[in-house]
């Protein structure tokens, strides 16, 4: 399904080929249409100013595209334009989502739209709803067209802050737009790396959860089956997200806000972000 190549942007200018783009213009209007090309993306956290874990980012990027075309990516180059247009553009914006952008031919850097969680959601967790989807080469990112399209029709059905997805044997194995993870006791269970984006704030969950006490287990449980678990816990990770305790899945409800496990490794991950950013500054 063709997909544009702009979507949900924030503010007036953006990189595109090199040259600065302005809303409103003729080229910001094609940027919108549909387009056949294979576009692969990356969604970046803007924090303080810095570009959080971008080195990473692009890693991914230029793995996703060596997964389909295997065109050539200059990871420096895109880092350096990518900040480039962050200070010069957008010198005051601490906060938010930087998108980078390719297709074969063309390259496209823009401040897009956050969901950025409140103290409240951290607080006493999300509402998150249930879809059955099994998800295709998760760790190649693309857009996809049917995929959003599901996600978008379950949001607005639901309401949910997030969506756990369910594969065809019914076990919840990541979340829309982040890694879901099962907390039991002192043991934190993950889905297997083939069936799940390995998100780039995972790679630092799976530190966090280390130095909290945590140990990991690779497996997989139903709805049905954590509701026999008395003291189930669940959470999402991603970049925008940090680390959100889930309050509820559609009618079953979770008290993983008050999970000890949880809290620790959130602020264990907490204390990595703010390294990295005064490593940066």
């Amino acid at each position: 399904m063709a997909y544009p190549l702009l979507e949900s942007p924030i503010g007036e200018s953006y990189y595109f080929d090199g040259e600065l783009i302005y809303a409103g213009s003729d080229m910001e209007k094609e940027l919108f249409k549909p387009t056949d090309s294979v576009t692969y993306y990356e969604t970046v956290r803007i924090k303080d100013g810095i570009l959080l874990y971008i080195e990473d980012h692009l890693a991914r990027l230029q793995k996703s595209v060596k997964g389909i075309e295997d065109f050539p990516v200059d990871v420096s180059f895109i880092e350096k334009e990518s900040y480039k247009f962050l200070h010069e553009q957008y010198p005051d914006f601490k906060e938010g989502n930087l998108r980078i952008v390719l297709t074969e031919e063309h390259m496209l850097i823009h401040i897009c739209e956050a969901n950025i969680p409140s103290k409240e959601h951290f607080e006493k967790g999300i509402k998150a709803s249930l879809l059955k989807w099994d998800r295709v080469d998760p760790n190649i990112k693309v857009f996809r067209g049917d995929y959003k399209k599901a996600v978008a029709d379950a949001f607005a059905r639901s309401g949910a802050y997030e969506l756990v997805l369910a594969d065809s044997k019914d076990k919840l194995y990541e979340g829309s737009k982040s890694n879901l993870f099962v907390v039991i006791g002192n043991k934190v269970y993950s889905a297997p790396d083939n069936k799940i984006l390995l998100g780039i704030t995972r790679n630092r969950v799976m530190s966090s959860l280390k130095q909290a006490g945590g140990e990991l287990v690779i497996d997989m449980f139903t709805l049905d089956e954590l509701k026999t678990h008395k003291n189930a816990a669940l959470f999402v990770s991603s970049t925008p997200f940090d680390i959100l305790p889930i309050a509820s899945v559609d009618d079953t409800v979770f008290d993983s806000a008050n999970d000890p496990l949880i809290r620790n490794i959130s602020k264990c991950y907490l204390d990595l972000i703010s390294k990295y950013i005064n490593e940066r500054r």
